[in-house]
């Protein structure tokens, strides 16, 4: 007897401007008007993706008193983009992504909560953390935590933001208009521990979800407990079948201690891709789009990521630097991909390794090194790799990260998202209201 296929999850993820997209493109749009939210919602909505990721910034990327506009510069906020697509979707889930480190949980469950009711059952939460001190700076506590409390106020953050949800059973709203009863008692709360002293009456009745769908992103060992203890779904980099396979294997096998299953879990990876009308067209366009990704300067600023000091005089198109990184106080601001350096010098030299074997200068190093197109090809050889991962348990879907917005999802949409229904692994159309629905979560 055959085992039935999993089928294959999918998200669109609106990353706003930085080294992924390609804001010079052409047919790039805006990245704050309304219009392109729009766009790339619907987009995901009419080939029945599973939500809308939006990335939250808590501080705009500065090095030596300079902001990067190579990089993210700016966002707006996610409850409002997120509460005003409710009104232009239908079924699309709306996933945001919120900071347990600088805001409170009864803020933010009042806002998630008020979400799932505009949704009618959509919401989704990405609980992250901040780890240094200059986005601190921004808030009014500033400082930061360090990992261990920083997981430690997450959990209880969100534990604290379900017991808010869960203080309405959801059968307290009467309207009986002959009695003239409204509403029976409920909202009641009270919390009290080494983060968070709250009690009172939580002022949203229990929305359609009753709590929204969470999503966690961490890959540290207290990011994966985390997940595993708490997470609905987890957002990873973990893309390629060797490390997928490992990150997929451990997190899944964290879930039995927690008293839950596998299926309660949905991996799913940050994915990019080039389509092409043939396999040789899709690389060719994907060497161009990575010359964009890696301008010049963009290799500069990878560069001083890594060598912790000032480059601005160094030929992208020469070598590379060929003393050793600074190790000390980062120069570079609110980047979190500068603590994959664990051992800059160790890097370095690997670098250097990988350099001279290829004969590359520094910016053609950098390309090889930072992020690539996970999927390249015709549609029907992306669609096949990606099934090709699923089912080999290298994860349960991707959330989609198009180089261009708004418009870099439709070709997906129109040629691979028909391919993966053919084989029966993706939804012909939505089977129910809710984003749990989606998810197989309920």
């Amino acid at each position: 007897m055959s085992m039935t296929a999993k089928q294959i999850h999918l998200a669109a993820h609106f990353p706003g401007v930085n080294n992924t997209t390609v804001w010079s493109d052409p047919e790039a749009g805006s990245h704050i008007e309304f219009s392109s939210f729009v766009k790339l919602a619907q987009t995901a909505e009419r080939a029945k993706f599973d939500f809308f990721f939006l990335a939250e910034g808590l501080r705009l990327r500065e090095q030596g008193g300079e902001i990067y506009d190579l990089d993210v510069v700016g966002r707006p906020d996610t409850f409002t983009v997120l509460s005003a697509l409710a009104a232009v979707t239908d079924r699309l889930g709306l996933a945001g992504t919120i900071n347990s480190t600088f805001n409170e949980p009864f803020e933010v469950a009042r806002q998630f909560a008020s979400l799932d009711h505009l949704s009618a059952g959509r919401a989704a939460w990405n609980v992250v953390t901040s780890w240094d001190a200059f986005t601190g700076e921004n808030f009014r506590r500033g400082g930061f935590l360090p990992q261990d409390q920083r997981y430690s106020r997450a959990e209880t953050f969100l534990r604290t933001a379900w017991e808010l949800f869960d203080s309405w059973r959801g059968d307290e709203l009467v309207a009986d208009k002959e009695s003239g009863r409204f509403l029976t008692d409920g909202g009641h709360f009270a919390h009290r521990d080494a983060h968070f002293d709250i009690s009172g009456r939580f002022p949203v009745p229990r929305s359609p979800q009753g709590r929204p769908v969470t999503i966690q992103a961490g890959d540290s060992e207290e990011g994966r407990e985390f997940a595993a203890a708490t997470a609905d779904a987890i957002f990873t980099r973990h893309g390629t079948l060797e490390a997928g396979q490992a990150f997929y294997s451990d997190v899944k096998g964290r879930l039995a201690k927690y008293g839950r299953s596998p299926h309660e879990l949905v991996i799913l990876p940050a994915a990019t891709f080039v389509l092409g009308d043939t396999d040789a067209e899709a690389h060719e366009i994907a060497h161009e789009v990575r010359l964009q990704q890696v301008s010049e300067q963009t290799a500069i600023k990878f560069l001083e990521q890594l060598w912790n000091t000032d480059l601005s005089d160094h030929d992208p198109n020469g070598p590379l630097p060929s003393f050793d990184p600074v190790v000390g106080d980062l120069i570079s601001k609110g980047r979190a991909s500068v603590r994959m350096h664990r051992d800059p010098v160790a890097t370095a030299h690997e670098w250097r390794q990988l350099a001279e074997a290829k004969h590359l200068s520094s910016r053609e190093l950098i390309i090889e090194v930072t992020g690539r197109q996970n999927f390249i090809g015709s549609a029907e050889t992306v669609a096949s790799a990606m099934n090709d991962l699923v089912q080999a348990d290298a994860s349960d879907g991707f959330i989609l990260v198009p180089h261009v917005t708004p418009g870099g999802l439709d070709r997906f949409a129109d040629e691979v998202v028909p391919r993966l229904q053919e084989r029966g692994v993706f939804r012909e159309d939505y089977r129910g209201p809710t984003l749990r629905d989606h998810l197989g979560l309920n």
